[in-house]
């Protein structure tokens, strides 16, 4: 089908009236600004980013084949939440096809088909859902309208099913319908059907990329190859903050199987015959970094805790500050930490790149294809359109993928050779590089009513960078917006009917890199909030359940809230005391508008903290195959569960720790809950938030068992028993 040039679409326009008009607004009324970003800080809570790219022209999306089969390339990546089933379900329910008809790919750059903002905050399937029906419905009215053409017969005669147009007893297949056209009529698009007819949604469809990973034909980045491919290697610090000063490679470049030594002012790099070779000669180099070895654990923590750095009041209601002044009764105070966190995905990082003399082509795996196309063309002074950039699927994305310097690298390294250079992190370097999650301080203040509720409460977090450090956040909106959305994500208080209530996250720079982690501060500031709720359930002798939901409000986001509670403590048959030596914890939270409850079973063996059984309610709005949403819930449990009881970085020196599995302890299968219970409630009639929120509740739902168990309340990840 060929492309036709077409305006701003209207989507595009409300996308960026949206961000430009904020910023006018917020600039010109300065002195309104507190006010304003808390506006600004709720809406970004919900999440709802919509698609940011093209969105009329279904050529871009779609292509049939001869065989009437449909290829869909999607913007989005798929990194192992199952989107690309999810894309085809939606896409089969307007194209009248069944969803084995349909293979999704990545869309490379070079088709136009970029969505700028890229895979993560849990926004791919509820920022395609309208765009793919709409495309997929028009598609099939251009079939239809070839068909039409073909048959001699007018469209409204004509009816799609199974794959083909049909006219009585007649019918042509797309296959045969697409067949020799060159130019195609692009028709408004026509009403949609209504959801409930989709044949395919709601349905626990197979996963369409299960086979080639099981049998290892899927791509990953570090599977890709190209013809007369050579191997780069970088040499990297494992210090913090390190800076390159000079480098002898008199030693390295004389080695077996280099081809060249690359030296640039960010950066001194190996291209060779083999990695082996490549690795060999990187570590011959001698570096002098310019560094600074005195940072330790205690720098840092002293560093974030609350009362440093910048505040902002992300939201309010009432008075607070007068409340605790006035209000009858105790101040009741609790402080949390949480500690550096490290991605620690299977697949480290790196890319392939074959850069000619005036094209380039970047093969990597990513979750920010268009802007890691704009890293790389900027850095070669190459246009953005010379540079096709391949998306491959994601052995572990979690927001690591989202900062893509070493695609720079290996394009640079191509251009040197003049042939294709793939190069990347070994395991060592990959944890000393990292983007960690940052470091986190919480402090929680509150007074209770003489009638057993929240009279009073103030919420601070303190945290690093992580939506700061975000490449394509724009600079003016980190100045509008103020505070980082994504340390704070989490820390908004959900329970509307306390009267006075304060939430303020604290910013600070930290002396290394620090970025996304799933589900940002999700985790960190629902442990905080959540252990602090049932810390104050037990001071007013009432039940977590009930104390929770007295305060939350009864509009539509605190009813699906409560509904998610109530399904959660009563799948699980929450109970309050320790029975065989087991104790529950409840915890709940809401992000990007998606509620989920955990109710975590949790017992003491052998010293250590096991969590027996999880029951999970969560309520995604329209689920499109709950298979994949309960496999969301689960990986989102295991991986919230790491963090909650193992994982931990620190710095030592100067240098980040540990650099490899093991010390940097995970956890493994043996430590899984015996049972993951998914309950799926909907209440909203479209799709939402799936990838992360189910994160939410785990590490305050296992520190509120502990508790029971033990009568101390946890204060810190991970949680230890001593």
């Amino acid at each position: 089908m060929a492309e036709k040039t077409k305006g701003i679409t209207r989507r595009k326009f409300v996308v960026r009236t949206l961000l430009g008009g904020t910023g006018l607004i917020i600039g010109t009324t300065y002195l309104l600004r507190n006010p304003l970003r808390r506006k600004f800080n709720a809406f970004i809570d919900t999440g709802d980013v919509p698609y940011i790219g093209e969105t009329d022209e279904p050529a871009l999306w779609f292509e049939v084949t001869p065989e009437n089969g449909i290829i869909l390339s999607s913007p989005k990546v798929e990194m192992g939440q199952g989107i690309f089933t999810g894309l085809a379900q939606i896409a089969a329910g307007e194209l009248d096809v069944d969803v084995q008809q349909i293979r999704v790919i990545h869309a490379p750059t070079a088709s136009g088909n970029v969505d700028d903002f890229g895979t993560g905050g849990s926004t791919t399937i509820r920022s395609l859902w309208p765009v793919l029906r709409s495309l997929s419905a028009t598609l099939r009215e251009m079939l239809k309208a070839e068909a039409a053409r073909k048959l001699g017969l007018p469209v409204s005669e004509l009816t799609t099913e199974a794959g083909r147009v049909w006219a009585g007893d007649r019918s042509l297949s797309y296959g045969e319908i697409v067949e020799g056209v060159q130019d195609w009529a692009s028709p408004d698009t026509p009403p949609l059907r209504e959801v409930g007819s989709y044949p395919f949604i709601g349905r626990p469809v197979p996963r369409n990329d299960l086979a080639d990973k099981v049998f290892g034909a899927a791509i990953f980045g570090m599977d890709a190859t190209l013809p007369d491919m050579l191997y780069g290697a970088v040499a990297r610090p494992s210090h913090i903050g390190a800076r390159l000063k000079s480098a002898d490679t008199s030693r390295a470049a004389s080695m077996a199987g280099v081809v060249r030594i690359c030296r640039e002012a960010d950066f001194v790099g190996v291209v060779a015959t083999s990695r082996m070779a490549a690795e060999n000669a990187k570590n011959a180099i001698e570096v002098d970094w310019d560094a600074d070895t005195g940072w330790q654990t205690r720098d840092i923590e002293e560093m974030i805790r609350v009362g440093n750095g910048t505040p902002y009041v992300i939201q309010k209601q009432g008075n607070a500050e007068r409340a605790f002044e006035t209000a009858p009764g105790e101040i009741i105070r609790a402080e949390f930490k949480t500690p550096i966190g490290a991605h620690a995905q299977l697949e480290p990082n790196g890319a392939l790149a074959w850069v000619e003399e005036d094209q380039a082509t970047v093969i990597l795996s990513t979750q920010v294809p268009g802007y890691t196309q704009e890293q790389v063309a900027r850095r070669l002074d190459l246009k953005k359109e010379q540079v096709n950039l391949i998306p491959t699927f994601l052995g572990g994305g979690f927001g690591r993928r989202l900062n893509t310097s070493h695609a720079v690298e290996a394009a640079v390294m191509s251009r040197a050779v003049g042939k294709p250079v793939k190069c990347y992190f070994n395991r060592q370097e990959e944890f000393q590089n990292d983007e960690f999650r940052p470091p986190s301080h919480m402090v929680v203040h509150a007074k209770l009513s003489d009638k057993g509720g929240i009279s009073a409460f103030e919420f601070n977090t303190s945290s690093g960078a992580v939506m700061h450090s975000f490449g394509p956040l724009p600079g003016m909106m980190r100045n509008l917006v103020g505070s980082d959305f994504g340390a704070w994500r989490g820390g908004l208080i959900q329970y509307g009917l306390i009267p006075d209530f304060k939430s303020v996250s604290w910013f600070v720079e930290l002396p290394f890199a620090t970025a996304t982690w799933r589900g940002l501060g999700l985790l960190t500031n629902t442990f905080a909030i959540e252990s602090f709720l049932d810390e104050l359930a037990r001071k007013a002798g009432r039940d977590p359940v009930g104390f929770r939901l007295m305060h939350i409000r009864d509009d539509a986001a605190g009813e699906r809230l409560k509904n998610v509670i109530r399904a959660a403590a009563e799948k699980a048959g929450y109970r309050d005391e320790v029975v065989g030596g087991t104790a529950m914890g409840l915890a709940a939270s809401t992000d990007a508008g998606s509620p989920a409850a955990h109710v975590a079973e949790v017992s003491i063996r052998d010293g250590e903290i096991r969590v027996e059984k999880v029951t999970c309610a969560f309520d995604p709005g329209l689920v499109i195959n709950p298979d994949l949403v309960r496999a969301q819930c689960e990986g989102n449990i295991i991986m919230g569960m790491s963090a909650a009881l193992y994982e931990e970085m620190h710095v030592e020196d100067g240098e980040l720790l540990p650099v490899i599995y093991g010390p940097y302890r995970m956890a493994q299968m043996k430590d899984g809950p015996r049972e993951i219970e998914v309950v799926l409630l909907q209440g909203d009639d479209a799709p939402g938030a799936v990838g992360e929120p189910p994160m939410g509740p785990i590490a305050a739902a296992i520190a509120n068992a502990v508790t029971r168990l033990t009568g101390k309340r946890p204060r810190q990840l991970p949680i230890r028993l001593s």
